[in-house]
């Protein structure tokens, strides 16, 4: 399926963007980026160029993806959530050399508001809670919640609280598909999966895989949009 882009967006030539994405109005993504299929960028998305997005990624509106980051498929960010690139920002020092990469695994969610702070992980199927402000790795399956951010419990893959201790060892079933999952030494896992295994398969990380590029004709009735604005630089969080 064809990419679809507004026709108030500005997507600029040289990006790339997988089957099936959609981008929504006043969204702007730099030349750089690197985005897979059946994406949703929403309403006032920005992407800047050292991004990189997996597949099936949902990201909400007013959401901007500075460089240095990346998230890998089936993410949601969800409206007005906050990323970072500078830990500590000064309008008078430029920091651009200084970046901390932030990476979100498969799966995982951020809810509405919430603020990540540059140079942290999020696991796998991680589950940051609206308005809570992470300024460290959350493990895989982690519920988490607050300012700043704390572990408050353990989710499944189809984001539905498990009844399981925050430490320790324990065994739970997703109250919503039965699954099970496994509790063993505070690391949280479904059963069927061994400790340590990365079932994701991350984001698009060659142009082969992110499909078309910007101004090759994929966004039929939004060609004049794409390209139609100069790349205004690396923005930082």
């Amino acid at each position: 399926m064809a990419v679809i882009i507004h026709s108030s967006a500005i997507v600029d030539r040289g990006a790339r963007l997988g089957d099936d994405t959609h981008v929504w109005h006043f969204a702007h993504v730099c030349a750089g980026a690197r985005i897979g299929a059946a994406c949703s960028l929403g309403q006032n998305v920005f992407v800047g160029n050292d991004v990189r997005i997996g597949n099936g990624v949902k990201i909400q509106n007013n959401v901007s993806i500075y460089d240095a980051v990346t998230l890998e498929d089936d993410v949601f960010c969800g409206p007005s959530m906050v990323f970072t690139n500078v830990y500590n920002p000064r309008a008078a020092v430029p920091r651009k050399h200084a970046y901390r990469r932030t990476l979100v695994r498969r799966g995982a969610t951020i809810g509405a508001n919430a603020t990540i702070v540059c140079g942290v992980t999020i696991g796998q199927y991680a589950f940051v809670a609206a308005g809570a402000v992470v300024n460290r790795d959350v493990a895989p399956h982690a519920l988490v919640a607050g300012v700043p951010a704390r572990q408050i419990g353990w989710i499944s893959r189809t984001g539905e609280r498990l009844a399981l201790p925050l430490t320790g060892n324990g065994e739970a079933r997703c109250p919503h598909t039965g699954e099970p999952y496994v509790l063993q030494d505070g690391a949280c896992r479904p059963a069927d999966s061994p400790f340590g295994a990365d079932d994701g398969r991350g984001p698009a990380e060659t142009e082969g895989d992110c499909g078309a590029e910007a101004g090759d004709g994929i966004a039929h009735a939004a060609t004049a949009a794409i390209g139609s604005a100069p790349n205004p630089g690396t923005a930082r969080g």
